[in-house]
């Protein structure tokens, strides 16, 4: 069998010095994290009906699974850098599929519930390590290439997988998407035992102390804490509404369970719109003013949509379109954020990058567990997102004004 890793030369030598994961493995544990939580969105009605659960519980399903997003972002690198990225994946891998075996035979909510969170803890490996792993293995330029490829599918996975979801809902039951995503563990985990090299040089032990440090640098940085906070209002606290939508769409606008599917991939396509003109523009704009101008399309985004509910004019096309502004708002807004940072203190880039992304997914389950809160969803979900869109405005302006570097 042809090995899938090819190696990279060495400098002074020209012979292979470092294997180099296939792109299509790290691809598949990337998207293992992300796309657990896009395709059971449709589910949630009816597996609330199946296991007698309430709306706010439901949620929780969604809320808890991006709080192990959050956890794991802060779990992986460091374990990774003491016993090498693959033993690290490895364990991401077999958490998931375990926690995915429980959620697919879960008899209660509560099981169900707990099962995500740890679904989500393991998937994280592969979101917080596939990126790493491109970085230990190629040079700048090629990174760049690589990151760009996985980046894009990365986007255009969580964009199909409520149609997906959705489909598999209705054709084979909802349970039948908790049992791809545990076949998809496996695959994952025999995949990364298998078919995966190292690509990092193993330290043997985690620096506590080190990192203790980093992160009580990072946390009493005004600038860094400013950006976090912004940019996970500005951007997770959309998963509100996300959590919200199969509630909003069939429940009170009475709309077809299978359209749910389509309304949420427009929101992931135009969160991937506001990446492309990111790329394209920031050279010319700048980042402090492409990010202040793409988080007021977010607070455009959740003010209209907080008229629009409570003015009564709530529809697919008035949501969809303030959703729209809002999520266009949020491709923009993310990679400018963290770029900033990360920049705040460049010996810290990799503590910066995984406490930034702790905050992110931190505030994305808060807003997701207020979404559910009270017996309208539509209002819930238009509150916290324009609640969140003015904390972001004043977090990423205060950020600004204590960032030197980005005068």
């Amino acid at each position: 069998m042809t090995d899938p890793a090819t190696s990279t030369p060495s400098p002074d030598t020209g012979t292979p010095a470092r294997a180099v994961p296939a792109l299509w493995m790290l691809v598949l544990i990337t998207l293992a994290g992300t796309l657990a939580m896009h395709i059971f969105v449709p589910s949630l009605p009816i597996a609330g009906e199946a296991l007698h659960a309430n709306n706010a519980q439901m949620q929780l399903t969604i809320s808890l699974y991006i709080l192990g997003l959050a956890l794991g972002q802060l779990f992986y690198g460091p374990l990774s850098d003491a016993l090498g990225r693959r033993p690290a994946l490895m364990l991401g891998m077999l958490i998931y599929s375990v926690a995915g075996i429980v959620a697919w035979q879960a008899q209660s909510v509560e099981m169900l519930i707990t099962a995500r969170f740890f679904q989500a803890f393991g998937g994280c490996a592969g979101l917080a390590l596939g990126r790493a792993m491109i970085r230990d293995t190629a040079a700048p330029d090629r990174a760049v290439q690589r990151l760009a490829v996985l980046n894009l599918v990365v986007a255009i996975g969580p964009a199909l997988a409520p149609l997906a979801g959705s489909l598999m809902t209705i054709t084979l039951g909802w349970r039948s998407v908790l049992l791809a995503l545990c076949l998809m563990g496996i695959g994952n985990l025999l995949f990364v035992w298998r078919l995966m090299p190292e690509t990092a040089q193993a330290t043997g032990r985690v620096n506590l102390p080190r990192l203790a440090h980093e992160y009580r640098t990072l946390i009493r940085s005004p600038a860094f804490i400013g950006y976090a906070i912004g940019g996970g209002c500005a951007t997770t606290a959309m998963f509100a509404f996300v959590a919200s939508a199969p509630f909003i769409f069939v429940e009170q606008l009475g709309k077809p369970a299978s359209h749910v599917a389509y309304y949420l991939s427009l929101l992931i396509l135009s969160i991937s719109l506001g990446n492309f003109i990111t790329n394209r523009t920031t050279h010319r704009i700048g980042l402090v003013r492409l990010m202040l101008s793409a988080s007021l399309l977010s607070l455009a985004g959740g003010i209209s949509m907080l008229v629009v509910v409570f003015a009564g004019w709530a529809s697919v096309v008035t949501l969809e379109a303030s959703m729209l502004l809002f999520t266009l708002g949020v491709g923009m807004t993310g990679p400018t954020a963290l770029t900033l940072a990360v920049g705040i203190n460049p010996k810290v880039v990799g503590s910066a990058a995984g406490l930034y992304g702790f905050a992110q997914m931190g505030i994305g389950a808060l807003c997701t567990a207020l979404a559910g809160l009270g017996d309208n969803p539509a209002q819930a979900a238009a509150m916290v997102l324009a609640t969140a869109a003015i904390i972001g405005q004043i977090a990423l302006r205060t950020a600004l004004r204590f960032d030197r570097q980005a005068k």
